[in-house]
């Protein structure tokens, strides 16, 4: 057994003495090494923020994949001999009567679920889009440099300054047939340029690292550098702006539905516009989905946060 007894000093001698009589010494046991991401991680799974966001998140990401697990209604079925506007039975959970019909007989919690999917649905859609397009347009504009940057960074001003909503607008009233997919493009055409500006200011800082530098010695190609050095040390700032814009674009095509330029079908957006035409005598209309709609958006911005206080060390 080792000797507990002996102070340091001592230890270091005897440590020392063995080096020199050709003895080793054992190996010192390698310290894990910590990244940002492993830290950001820890950090994360020690939030209440990030736990709650994360919860309601996965739930709502069931409600859209799986809606027949939550009704058996049908959103679009309606009975106005037998449910024209009757009111909520509060008791009867996950009934079609649990949150009442509405004023053409349709099961409200039934559209408040089914509604889900095409909200959820336009937002992913235009994060995954306006991420590809403003993160290639940060990218380039920031690496290159000179006119490149200077062209680049021009048109993200001109596409800047137009309204997002009022742009968007302008788009889909264009279309008559306004798919999910129709939504998605006008939504993604004037959403990319935050994105575009938040990428080209952590590449212009990431450039001037000294492993851009060395693998720009060694003859490395371009699209490796940008690809392989530049953008995993360029994503921490996007993702956190992504995901608060998430949420930003449900609410945005909750918006246009309501203004009657969104989808053409079940949305949230769509009826909160029926509801607002009935909310002296049917307030349950035009509530329940207001609801889904704020506890939604409310998620993902809780979720941006979290992420942004883990991926930020000013935050630590």
């Amino acid at each position: 057994m080792p000797d507990v007894t002996k102070t340091v000093p001592e230890a270091a001698a005897e440590d020392a003495a063995v080096a020199t009589a050709g003895g080793t010494l054992p190996e010192p046991k390698p310290e894990r090494t910590r990244s940002l991401w492993g830290d950001a991680w820890r950090d994360l799974r020690s939030s209440w923020i990030f736990i709650v966001s994360a919860v309601l998140i996965l739930l709502l990401l069931t409600i859209t994949f799986f809606p027949g697990w939550f009704t058996g209604a049908n959103p679009t079925h309606g009975d106005l001999a037998k449910h024209f506007l009757q009111k909520p039975k509060l008791g009867k959970f996950f009934d079609p009567d649990w949150l009442g019909y509405d004023q053409q007989g349709r099961s409200v919690y039934a559209r408040v679920i089914y509604g889900a999917r095409a909200s959820i649905a336009v937002g992913f859609g235009t994060t995954v889009a306006v991420t590809l397009v403003g993160g290639l347009v940060g990218m380039i504009a920031g690496y290159f440099g000179g006119i490149v940057d200077s062209v680049l960074s021009r048109l993200t001003d001109v596409f800047f300054g137009i309204p997002f909503l009022l742009g968007t607008m302008v788009v889909l009233n264009s279309f008559q047939d306004r798919t999910t997919w129709v939504v998605i493009g006008a939504l993604s055409f004037f959403g990319w340029t935050q994105i575009a500006r938040v990428m080209r200011g952590a590449v212009i800082t990431t450039k001037q690292a000294d492993y851009v530098h060395a693998a720009q010695a060694l003859g490395a190609s371009t699209p490796r550098i940008l690809f392989r050095h530049i953008l995993p040390n360029t994503l921490a700032p996007v993702i956190v702006v992504a995901t608060i814009s998430l949420g930003v674009y449900i609410s945005a095509e909750a918006t246009l539905s309501y203004l009657g330029l969104g989808l053409n079908g079940v949305s949230w957006g769509n009826d909160i516009s029926d509801g607002g035409n009935q909310i002296r005598v049917a307030q349950w209309i035009m509530l329940y989905p207001s609801i889904m709609l704020i506890v939604t958006v409310l998620a993902f911005i809780m979720l941006g946060e979290a992420v942004r206080n883990a991926l930020d060390p000013k935050m630590r």
